[in-house]
């Protein structure tokens, strides 16, 4: 290419960048009231299920000392792996993420659902050290490690004879370290849906695999009824056992957790004749209160007294198996009968309320129960509830002003990363709120809401123009894109910040707008079907993301 060419391109590119419009959110507010947390109870001795609303899956938990770890699945967002810590198992605070640099995790191209797959964090006694093994679906398995999750994880360090999914940790009293992991089984499957458990054995000072792999589980657990989607292993010790507890049967309804044990990690292992030692997916009614279904992937975690907890992955569904909010996180007490362990009895459902004494309430939590929030974006950096979709660019700017975005051309359709920053939707009843000044030239600007599952199934609402005139838009994707709604401004209408609010009551959706100052809102569309938001419709592993979005002509 010729010098000319490459100048006149750069100049192009640069009076694009100066003719963009810039659209200023000056406020987002959140407020949940699901019909679930309106209950009574003391938060020194009681707490509510789930203990993180929305999209939290995959929760994985070690303990140091009095202080507990919590992880969960990030999938294509980032930063990747939001890490919390609790003194109690029910109160946590997000203190960052695991991977918060591109150089620990490329998302380049990647879909919604890839990404972040089951980490799990692992505390080592033996060298005071904590180390988080994850899949990046884009990349391998690889672990990163530190000395305090607080202040930040190292490079990754991959580990390409690992292959499959779902790698785990577990650090044995005499300092041997061991890595179980999802993949297929050895001489390949006979039946879709058939994996295997592998272990490696890893050395803890090379940081490093050595030997051979070997399967310690093929199928899963009721092997003549060719079970499915083994997964999610861990490993861990309670006295001369080692207990291998995985997930089975899927993301789904049919979601559980099993267990097996054996005097060495290496097997042969014994199954529980007990299994599921977790499950929702039988002899419940299914028009019961407060309902939750696939419940799985679950991690124990011992207290210094010596109780035990489990976390793990449900669904809050509105309409059959439909839900929005994701797979969020619980806790349940754990009971020991005859050396095995169970999480919830065979028919009993999982609680909401649960009694747990000594309890240290947050006074102001975000994660659990029914609250609301607004954020003015005027800090130096977005709070831990905001994520980016892939690796971002410096798209943004915060200040007096609040949030500014520099609209890229990418849309939330394509593998790319938008100019958006997302939170989740906790509740099944919710109202989200944004105040947004911005100017379209043309009718690929817009800026305002979208509500994002996947790159085909999401909804984008706010301001734009349609023939040339100023308008608001909202439409739905499902494999198509439909306008449900849409209202032209008038010219003083057009220059003034426009309001946007979304009340999402389970199924039904409804999008309002107002102008300027104007305590006048206009119902843009009333009762939308949002079932495409739903897992069940979409596919995918997440809940409903809200994002405050701007996009503009190439």
């Amino acid at each position: 290419m010729k010098k000319s060419t490459i100048l006149l391109c750069s100049l192009l590119a640069l009076s694009t960048m100066a003719d963009a419009q810039t659209a200023k959110f000056s406020s987002f507010s959140y407020s949940g009231n699901d019909a679930r947390y309106d209950k009574k109870i003391d938060k020194n001795n009681q707490y509510l299920n789930p203990i993180l609303s929305g999209f939290y899956p995959d929760p994985s938990i070690c303990r140091k000392g009095d202080t507990y770890y919590l992880v969960n699945s990030s999938f294509s967002f980032f930063p990747g792996i939001p890490t919390f810590v609790s003194k109690d198992l029910v109160n946590w605070t997000q203190i960052g993420s695991v991977l918060d640099r591109k150089s620990q995790l490329p998302l380049e191209h990647q879909g919604v659902s890839r990404g972040i797959f089951a980490p799990a964090i692992t505390y080592n006694e033996k060298n005071k050290t904590f180390y988080m093994i994850t899949t990046n679906v884009g990349a391998g398995n690889f672990f990163v490690k530190t000395k305090d999750p607080a202040k930040g994880w190292s490079e990754p360090i991959y580990l390409r004879q690992v292959n499959g999914i779902d790698p785990s940790f577990f650090f044995d009293k005499d300092g041997k370290g061991y890595i179980v992991n999802n993949a297929e089984p050895d001489g390949g499957h006979s039946y879709e849906g058939e994996r295997a458990i592998h272990i490696h054995q890893f050395d803890v000072k090379g940081d490093s695999i050595f030997g051979s792999e070997k399967e310690i589980l093929r199928s899963g657990t009721h092997v003549q009824k060719n079970p499915i989607w083994i997964e999610g292993p861990h490993l861990f010790r309670v006295g001369n056992y080692y207990y291998l507890m995985c997930a089975e049967g899927g993301t789904g309804d049919w979601h559980s957790e099993v267990i097996l044990r054996s005097k060495n990690p290496m097997g042969p292992f014994e199954e529980y004749a007990g299994n599921p030692i977790l499950t929702q997916r039988t002899g419940l009614d299914p028009n019961r209160d407060d309902i939750v279904t696939s419940t799985g992937h679950a991690d124990l975690v011992q207290t210094p007294k010596g109780d035990w907890y489990a976390v793990f992955l449900g669904c809050r569904p509105y309409d059959g198996d439909n839900y929005n909010t994701g797979r969020e996180t619980f806790l349940l007490p754990v009971t020991w009968k005859d050396g095995w362990p169970t999480i919830l009895e065979k028919g009993k459902v999982v609680p909401t309320v649960v009694n747990k004494k000594g309890l240290q309430p947050i006074a102001d939590s975000k994660l659990t129960g029914n609250f609301s929030y607004t954020d003015h974006f005027s800090g130096s950096k977005l709070d831990n509830r905001w994520m980016f979709l892939r690796n971002p660019s410096q798209f943004y700017t915060l200040g007096k002003d609040g949030l500014t975005i520099n609209p890229l051309p990418s849309n939330i359709s394509q593998l790319e990363s938008p100019s958006a920053i997302f939170c989740r939707q906790q509740h099944l009843d919710f109202t989200a709120q944004t105040t947004v000044s911005f100017s379209p030239k043309s009718d690929k600007d817009l800026a305002g809401f979208t509500l994002l599952q996947n790159e085909v199934f999401n909804f984008v609402f706010g301001k734009t123009m349609i023939g040339g005139k100023t308008a608001i838009i909202l439409n739905r994707a499902e494999k198509t894109n439909v306008t449900i709604g849409s209202a032209f401004l008038t010219g003083e209408e057009a220059s003034q910040p426009i309001n946007l609010k979304i009340t999402g009551k389970g199924r039904y959706y409804s999008f309002e707008y107002s102008v300027g100052d104007s305590n006048e809102w206009h119902t843009l569309a009333q009762g939308v079907d949002a079932s495409n938001l739903s897992t069940h419709q979409s596919g995918g592993f997440i809940g409903v993301m809200i994002g405050l979005y701007a996009t503009c002509g190439e």
